[in-house]
């Protein structure tokens, strides 16, 4: 019964991933049987291409079907022209056909990875006649058709089978971010007693980087189902803005942790970070748990407290010339201390009237929290 309860937990944690497990088996299946029963050359083509095209999301799986089918129709018709056009037999010939068919179209892969389908397909379009003793453009025309039964019917499995929509992943990957800056920020401003090397910022900042970009990636899906109206909900930009500032204002934290501060300046001090940790964590988690839930947005007004009582401490110690005498780097960074968490105090309230927009969940959107 525990086994089974952890397994249950387990999948319930992850629902997205369950959902994309279940479409990939339906596109998968339909393709097959669709193929079949249209006496496709190839049926093997048009699963592979609905597996290709069936994304995490709709948004991505409107822009994977748009890039493969694009570059397979570029690689048929170029494959089909120059098997055509071009006189060639034997072994030889076909050798250099191919060095004319794959040079050409991966230079433009690799130029616009959207078209690198395109060299598969005309490797495809130029030895599938050569094995089968088959007609190139025959060959190209079935292609097209294995691809195009494929792509629809991964889109419309994305659409139809437990669709997933990149605004309802926007607001779970967000809320993961917070956690983790959350998480990051505490430790950063413990690290202000003791110092903290590279090794340890690389290990505490860990995968927030990594986070943040796959949030931006989403952010575009986002605004591609926006685009073509199969989504509703707040504009993305500003959400995603915010957060990458965030993720700026914790680095530059944490190269103010890099040294110590004065023990003279840690004992006034230790007071009000601990209540400014306290406040900004206890902040982004609730602001973690208003994006996931579409609760409305968290009282910020204890950070903002706390952040005027740690400004007002930093002053005292300043009119008291604490600060005099100490290593010029120790200066330097004891300042950036504090601009940083100005910017911070900032880029909070900026998240704060996100969380405005971002009040209420669209329907629909409570069975992709998770």
């Amino acid at each position: 019964m525990a086994f089974a309860k952890r397994m249950l937990g387990s999948l319930q944690s992850r629902k997205t991933q369950l959902a994309l497990a279940v479409r990939l088996a339906v596109a998968a299946v339909a393709a097959y049987a669709i193929a079949r029963a249209l006496h496709l050359m190839l049926p093997l083509w048009a699963v592979l291409t609905s597996l290709i095209v069936t994304q995490m999301s709709v948004g991505r799986s409107l822009k994977a079907t748009r890039d493969y089918m694009l570059g397979t129709i570029g690689g048929a018709v170029y494959g089909g022209a120059i098997a055509v056009l071009i006189p060639h037999s034997g072994e030889g010939g076909l050798l250099a056909l191919l060095v004319l068919a794959v040079a050409p179209l991966a230079f433009v892969g690799a130029i616009n990875p959207s078209l690198s389908t395109a060299t598969v397909t005309a490797v495809i379009v130029l030895l599938v006649p050569a094995m089968n003793h088959a007609n190139p453009m025959d060959s190209a025309i079935d292609r097209l058709f294995e691809v195009t039964v494929g792509a629809l019917t991964g889109l419309l499995v994305s659409f139809l089978v437990l669709p997933s929509r990149a605004i309802s992943q926007i607001r779970v990957n967000a809320a993961r971010i917070l956690e983790l800056l959350a998480a990051a920020f505490a430790e950063l401003l413990a690290g202000l007693t003791r110092g903290l090397d590279n090794d340890a910022l690389h290990r505490i900042q860990d995968g927030i980087g990594t986070a943040v970009a796959n949030l931006h990636a989403t952010g575009l899906e986002a605004e591609r189902e926006r685009t073509a109206r199969l989504s509703s909900g707040p504009d993305t930009g500003p959400l995603l803005r915010t957060l990458q500032r965030l993720r700026h204002d914790v680095v530059m934290i944490g190269r103010a942790s890099v040294v110590p501060l004065p023990v003279n300046v840690q004992a006034r001090l230790a007071r009000p970070l601990a209540d400014v940790s306290r406040a900004i964590v206890d902040y982004m988690g609730a602001a973690a748990l208003s994006l996931r839930s579409g609760s409305g947005a968290a009282d910020i007004q204890p950070v903002d407290a706390a952040l005027q009582a740690y400004a007002a401490e930093v002053a005292s110690i300043r009119s008291e010339g604490l600060i005099r005498g100490v290593p010029a780097d120790v200066a330097e960074r004891f300042f950036a201390l504090g601009f940083s968490l100005e910017q911070m105090r900032q880029n909070l309230n900026d998240l704060n009237r996100c969380q405005v927009d971002w009040g209420e969940k669209p329907a629909g959107a409570k069975a992709q929290s998770k």
